[in-house]
């Protein structure tokens, strides 16, 4: 996949591309796992439907909203936040020519922890929250929190994460999101990434 970085500006002027609007919901956490593990932030993924993990969010018709209106509504679907978010939440873009004509728009927004609490126990409620709608690709089946933290096995927590099948480049998302929001030390989340490189060397 041939994909780069763009202006967000410099996107909406393509001719013949679709656009796609992808969020990341997170809230600084004095949770502690196992009353021992510090969470440190909870930061939310999406299970899809073809048991990928990617960020809520959707396709994007340009010729009837803004970008940002689309992604609240597609938001608002999927589960059911009713939270808005701007353009001064719009992080990056991408876009690529194959398999197929598209930009992707990645948006971040800080919540307080009982905002993102109500944005989990919301979810199950959302109209499209385990259903296959047909005009729909990206159906929520649940919302999972990423595990920024590493196990004394040095696989289990983050590294296996990272381990996981993302749709699209919803890993570099993530990863540039943790980075450029210092959500994780640099260390760690260079490890994990290691961790994931020897992990897939080792079985493959």
């Amino acid at each position: 996949m041939n994909c780069r970085p763009i202006s967000k500006h410099e996107s909406i002027t393509l001719q013949g591309f679709k656009h796609a609007c992808h969020a990341m919901l997170y809230a600084r956490s004095e949770e502690k796992l196992f009353r021992r593990i510090p969470v440190r932030y909870a930061v939310l993924m999406q299970m899809r439907f073809d048991g990928r993990i990617g960020f809520p969010g959707g396709f994007v018709d340009l010729q009837d909203c803004s970008l940002e209106d689309g992604l609240n509504r597609e938001l608002y679907e999927e589960v059911g936040c009713t939270l808005r978010l701007s353009d001064a939440d719009h992080m990056c873009s991408h876009v690529t020519d194959t398999p197929q004509k598209l930009v992707t728009h990645f948006y971040t927004k800080e919540l307080s922890l009982a905002e993102l609490h109500q944005v989990e126990a919301g979810a199950v409620s959302a109209k499209e929250h385990g259903l296959e709608v047909m005009h729909k690709y990206a159906i929520a089946m649940g919302l999972i929190r990423v595990p920024l933290f590493t196990l004394r096995d040095g696989v289990g927590g983050l590294p296996a994460f990272f381990a996981t099948n993302f749709i699209g480049n919803a890993r570099d998302e993530l990863v540039d999101a943790l980075r450029h929001l210092r959500l994780i030390n640099e260390e760690r989340l260079a490890s994990a990434l290691k961790s994931v490189t020897n992990r897939n060397e080792f079985y493959f």
